[in-house]
């Protein structure tokens, strides 16, 4: 069994966010990397898998040169090998190219199961994955919480609102798009670090798997969320007013 594993490198969360001269994106210089954590869930399910069922685990990691540290800790994780789709300049390149981008190096491959995470940390589209089943043809599923191989197929858990969840199959290949938090993540170990460094690598371009970066959605700003307050006083009985607060709470403030 054949699976690929999508994987992104994104700006570490304790990083401190400037907003770039241009206006649209954040600057990059002094910053550290890490792994999407989604992806991070992705690849551990890719790994279960393969542990269970025999095969290998390819990552595949669009993204510029420093990215070679993140597809590192995936080889160091358990990953047989990796492809490396170098771009500098990943930000001007939206979900539509990304997935083409993708597409384009998967083709010589053949997967029996394509795995990404279900959103990426930095832009939060939730899109490349769904786009690259489109592209590829190939049946797709969402927020899946667990994945358990049949012969041919998958059965799925999809985690839909309200704690509601949804048991659905699909036949091989297929793309999936993976939760956070459906398994403890592992570590990779000292010995996993030192195979790592001998694991293949296969380097790409965008230029060599002809796909142009262009680009149908444009970032035209970023900025921070302006910071005001506001104070609302609910009155009522003790169990209304509880009732109404955690209501705001939940779909005016979205802390809940």
């Amino acid at each position: 069994m054949k699976i690929v594993v999508a994987i992104k490198q994104v700006t570490a969360r304790e990083s401190v966010l400037r907003i770039a001269p241009s206006g649209r994106w954040i600057a990059e210089d002094d910053l550290t990397y890490e792994i999407n954590e989604p992806d991070a869930y992705a690849l551990e399910a890719g790994l279960q898998l393969k542990e269970k069922h025999g095969g290998e685990v390819v990552a595949l990691c669009a993204g510029p040169a420093r990215a070679s540290q993140t597809i590192r800790e995936a080889l160091a994780k358990g990953a047989d090998r990796a492809i490396h789709i170098e771009e500098e300049n990943l930000t001007a390149w939206d979900a539509l190219g990304v997935a083409r981008l993708l597409a384009a190096a998967l083709g010589p491959e053949e997967p029996d199961l394509i795995l990404t995470g279900l959103q990426s940390e930095d832009t939060g589209a939730g899109q490349t994955g769904v786009i690259l089943a489109e592209l590829l043809g190939l049946p797709h599923a969402t927020i899946i919480m667990q994945v358990e191989k049949l012969d041919g197929a998958v059965r799925l858990k999809r985690e839909l609102e309200d704690g509601w969840f949804q048991q659905v199959e699909m036949p091989l290949p297929a793309v999936l798009t993976i939760q956070s938090g459906i398994s403890k993540l592992r570590y990779a170990t000292l010995m996993g670090i030192k195979k790592a460094k001998t694991k293949e690598i296969r380097g790409l371009t965008a230029a060599g798997l002809g796909v142009a970066a262009t680009a149908v959605l444009e970032v035209e700003r970023v900025y921070f969320p302006p910071r005001t307050k506001q104070t609302q006083l609910i009155e009522g009985p003790a169990k209304e007013a509880a009732a109404k607060l955690v209501e705001k709470l939940r779909f005016e403030a979205r802390v809940l």
